[in-house]
């Protein structure tokens, strides 16, 4: 921490603290009784016309050496520099402890009917959620032919055969392929708008009803979609592609409402940066760098032909970037760059720049699957909440002969019946479930996880615990009846306190004992395969070439083929920090960053919280035994497995810290008032919670930024919300 942020928390800190602790930032001391709960007292005098520079201020402090850190990798010479720079500026913010890595999916026991590699699996964008491409048996598919089929995959990957031989394959072992795919649903769509939503829970299920200019077949091979081709120019700035013609856009009914042309493109991109779904920045300064795209969103430019998106002519799309982007074509599956019909976006109360308004009573675009157009290869027929989704196949398709599912049920589950996935697919209601502790030990009992069960792979997503820097929610902010915090306005502002202290970050964040917080959901046998131990996964990305960065001002040389994890387990040694981000012997020496726990340490955390304690002593905040920091934690009170995750989160840090910390857990009755609490959160100011276990982040395209920029401050980066900012 610098010199004028130290003067800046410190200022912060002293304002609040006459007469006893008061409220950071915009609500002064005087306006709250200390004995009066917070919930009340903080939504009474929040004032979010200074949020902006208290966000700033508490981000200055706490983040600022990671993002200059992430700058700097933008002017490296190199790829390779760039991810090395990138590793030491995430493990700088893994130091901070505003964030406590948790799991990853997969790693975990499953049994299922679709065959392994027929869906995607490219860890970023959304094609790994398209699902025509699945193979499905009618019978569980047993784990010796899945290893088989595994090993052929990675055989075959590249020759474009796999999918005739894994059909093949199964036929011949006497499996049955049938033509429906029944899917879990644990979230049913805000919006069926994929431009106005950052949400996977949104995009999972609309990224079924479009394709995009390329995408990522079931071999992982970039394969061209609704562009044929493209070519790029000598500076690596102009991307163009041609568009595939004789494509239309029908309604839900199947009516042809236009074709496919290039201005689709400009239209969706527009409307992207108009809705502002909270993914904008990923085509500006802190993504691909679309010339203008910054400006429009910021409003600086209103003119949308000053920005780097036009159609040529109809079948002729263009972008033209600020400098060359070395990860570009790995973003063209992903929602920002989709198509959008804007005859039929018009037809539906649909306006562009200055005039676009969600709220205007004619607006109907997204509002459900009966109010988008549809050129990819399903039709959603029906969609009734908290019930099921079904999707038939579009006969309009361009691609319709190499699609052999014609139905996709996706069947709703709240989770409040820790069997029904498993009930589900024994019965065939869902075709593919994970095994959670209840679901293991029915499948045991019956017989059938010696015959089908085997262990599913890991995918990018990050599941984080995340520490709200900043609180000012004390109950939903959707509905201040639900998830109501019970502490005082004087134990809120004790917290914020410690919450600012690095030392107390560090021992919360290093005395949970996540192998026993995740034998809750995925059972004791598999407690660690799930783990993820940083937020960028260790394997993402490796060095070309060998590469010599500055390690604490020591030139340091990486030699080619080393992996991102091992430079950020580089940093964190070096900085004495003793959280274990890569294992260099895990996955058969490959090396990895799942699978342990790299993170509980009872030991450091008890010695961290004795210099929290001291720090905070001096600016006048007292913390023992019976001066407890009290630390909320919202959980799903209707599941079990969830109750009984909240309840170890809460013994772990409570007896590793030695009573010093207090965790209050507030029920959240259904799974929605859960997602209301944090998921759904738009800002900072609406997170309630001091520490928040139910959001994550899957990369958006192949560069570690995608999951960096995430943390960029001034409302750029999408995850500062869940650490109290922006």
């Amino acid at each position: 921490m610098t010199k004028n942020q130290k003067r800046t928390l410190a200022l912060m800190l002293a304002a609040t603290m006459a007469g006893g602790l008061g409220v950071t930032g915009n609500v002064s001391a005087a306006e709250m009784d200390p004995t009066a709960k917070a919930a009340e007292a903080y939504a009474a005098n929040f004032n979010a016309d200074t949020w902006t520079d208290e966000s700033a201020a508490i981000y200055d402090a706490t983040l600022s050496e990671f993002y200059s850190i992430y700058q700097s990798a933008s002017e490296a010479e190199t790829l390779s520099e760039r991810f090395a720079l990138q590793a030491v500026a995430e493990a700088k913010m893994l130091e901070t402890g505003v964030m406590l890595p948790l799991t990853t999916r997969g790693g975990a026991y499953g049994i299922g009917r679709v065959a392994p590699y027929s869906i995607n699996t490219t860890l970023w964008g959304n094609d790994a959620d398209r699902l025509h491409s699945a193979i499905v048996t009618t019978e569980p598919i047993v784990p010796a032919d899945r290893d088989e089929m595994k090993e052929k995959w990675k055989e075959l990957r590249g020759t474009g055969t796999y999918k005739e031989w894994a059909k093949e394959f199964l036929t011949g072992k006497g499996y049955e392929l049938k033509d429906t795919l029944n899917w879990i649903n644990t979230s049913d769509p805000v919006t069926w708008d994929v431009l106005a939503t950052s949400l996977q829970a949104d995009s999972e299920k609309i990224v079924q009803t479009y394709d995009g200019l390329m995408e990522y077949d079931m071999e992982n091979e970039h394969q061209p979609a609704l562009a044929t081709e493209y070519s790029v120019s000598d500076d690596g700035t102009v991307y163009t592609f041609k568009i595939r013609e004789g494509v239309t856009w029908v309604d839900s009914q199947g009516r042809k409402v236009a074709d496919v042309k290039a201005d689709d493109f400009v239209a969706g991109m527009q409307h992207m940066m108009d809705a502002a779904g909270g993914l904008e920045y990923l085509v500006g300064a802190e993504g691909c760098n679309i010339v203008g795209a910054d400006g429009y969103v910021a409003g600086e430019i209103t003119d949308f032909s000053q920005v780097g998106v036009k159609a040529v002519d109809d079948y002729t799309l263009e972008y033209t970037l600020e400098a060359p982007c070395s990860f570009f074509t790995t973003m063209l599956s992903y929602g920002v760059f989709a198509p959008m019909s804007r005859a039929y976006y018009e037809s539906q109360g649909g306006k562009f720049g200055a005039e676009f308004s969600a709220d205007d009573p004619n607006y109907l675009y997204g509002t459900d699957p009966d109010h988008i157009a549809y050129c990819g290869p399903y039709l959603v027929t029906n969609a009734t909440e908290k019930n099921t989704i079904v999707y038939k196949l579009n006969d309009s398709y361009w691609n319709k002969e190499n699609v052999d599912l014609t139905t996709i049920n996706w069947n709703y589950n709240d989770g409040s019946d820790d069997v029904k996935q498993y009930n589900d697919v024994i019965a065939g209601v869902v075709d593919q479930c994970r095994l959670n502790p209840s679901c293991l030990e029915k499948a045991k009992a019956d017989g059938n996880f010696e015959k089908y069960a085997y262990i599913s792979g890991t995918d990018g997503t990050s599941y984080m615990g995340f520490l709200n820097l900043n609180r000012k929610a004390f109950a939903n902010f959707n509905d201040n009846t639900v998830a109501v915090s019970d502490v005082t306005v004087e134990e809120a502002q004790r917290t914020h306190a410690a919450m600012m202290n690095e030392h107390f970050r560090r021992a919360i964040v290093s005395s949970v004992d996540r192998g026993s917080y995740n034998a809750q959901t995925e059972g004791e046998e598999l407690k660690l395969n799930s783990l993820r131990n940083c937020y960028t996964p260790g394997t993402f990305v490796s060095l070309e070439e060998d590469t010599t960065i500055a390690i604490n001002g020591e030139d340091t040389t990486f030699p080619a083929g080393t992996f991102y994890g091992a430079v950020m387990q580089a940093q964190l040694d070096a900085d004495g920090v003793p959280f274990k981000v890569w294992d260099a012997e895990a996955d058969g020496g490959i090396g990895s960053s799942d699978g342990y726990d790299g993170w509980y340490n009872p030991e450091y955390a008890k010695a961290e919280m004795q210099k929290a304690i001291e720090e905070l002593a001096a600016e006048g905040v007292t913390i023992d035994a019976e001066h407890p920091i009290q630390f909320d934690n919202t959980y799903f009170a209707g599941s079990e497995q969830y109750t009984n995750r909240a309840n170890v989160l809460k013994q772990s840090i409570e007896n590793t810290l030695e009573g010093m910390v207090h965790v209050n857990l507030i029920a959240c009755e259904s799974d929605m008032d859960w997602y209301y609490s944090g998921y759904y959160t738009s800002t900072g100011y609406e997170m309630n919670g001091d520490f928040s276990d139910l959001s994550g982040w899957g990369p958006d395209y192949g560069d570690p930024q995608t999951y960096l920029a995430t943390l960029a401050p001034d409302y750029a980066g999408y995850m500062c919300k869940t650490i109290g900012m922006y």
